[in-house]
C-alpha cells in the first residue's frame, strides 16, 4: 500500500491509527535509522534504498505493508509498484488529498524538526494534482482518494485474502 499525500496531511497520522506498527515503513523513521534525524532530507538516499529492502523483504514474506512518504514523484511510486508487481502483489495507491491549508497548519506545528519550507509544500501539491489524473493509469490495482481531514480521520481499511 502505497500513502501519498503532501508534507502535513496526516499519512503518519493514518498509518498509525490504521495499521500495525510493524506494517508501516515510513521514510521519516529510515532518515533517522541513518542520520538520528528523521527530517535530515540528505539521508534520503540511503532511506529509500533501506525502505525498499525492508518492503522486498516485507512482500517476498507475504506481508501487508505500507510506505508512509510523500510518494508525489511518478518515479518513486512506479518504483513502488515495480516493487509489488516483482513480488505477484497488488500495488494500492492510498491519496489523502487535504486542503493546503490544513497541510501547512499542521506542518508548522510538526514535532521533529524544522517544518518544511513552504516552497516544498506548494511543490508537493502541484505534483499532488498531477497524480490524481495519472495514478489509474501508473499501474496500481486500486486507488482510494481520502477526500479532506474528515475522511482521512474516519476512514478505515479493509483487506481482502487474495485466491490462490
Amino acid at each position: 500500500m502505497v500513502l501519498v499525500g503532501v508534507a502535513g496531511s496526516g499519512k503518519s497520522t493514518f498509518a498509525r491509527r490504521v495499521f500495525a506498527p510493524t506494517q508501516v515503513l515510513s521514510t521519516d523513521a529510515f532518515r533517522a535509522m541513518v542520520t538520528d534525524d528523521p527530517a535530515d532530507q540528505s539521508a534520503g538516499r540511503a532511506a529509500f534504498e533501506l525502505l525498499h529492502r525492508v518492503a522486498a523483504l516485507r512482500l517476498a514474506g507475504g506481508r501487508l505493508t505500507v510506505v508512509d512518504a510523500t510518494n508525489t514523484w511518478p518515479d518513486a511510486r512506479a518504483d513502488l509498484v515495480d516493487l509489488a508487481r516483482a513480488h505477484a502483489v497488488p500495488a494500492v495507491a492510498v491519496v489523502l488529498d487535504v486542503p493546503p491549508r490544513v497541510c501547512a497548519e499542521r506542518n508548522r506545528s510538526r514535532p521533529g524538526g524544522p517544518p518544511v519550507p513552504e516552497p516544498v509544500l506548494r511543490q508537493q501539491r502541484a505534483r499532488l494534482r498531477a497524480a490524481l489524473a495519472t495514478l489509474a493509469d501508473e499501474g496500481f490495482a486500486m486507488v482510494h482518494v481520502l477526500d479532506g481531514p474528515e475522511e482521512v480521520g474516519s476512514a478505515t481499511v479493509e483487506l481482502v485474502e487474495r485466491a490462490g
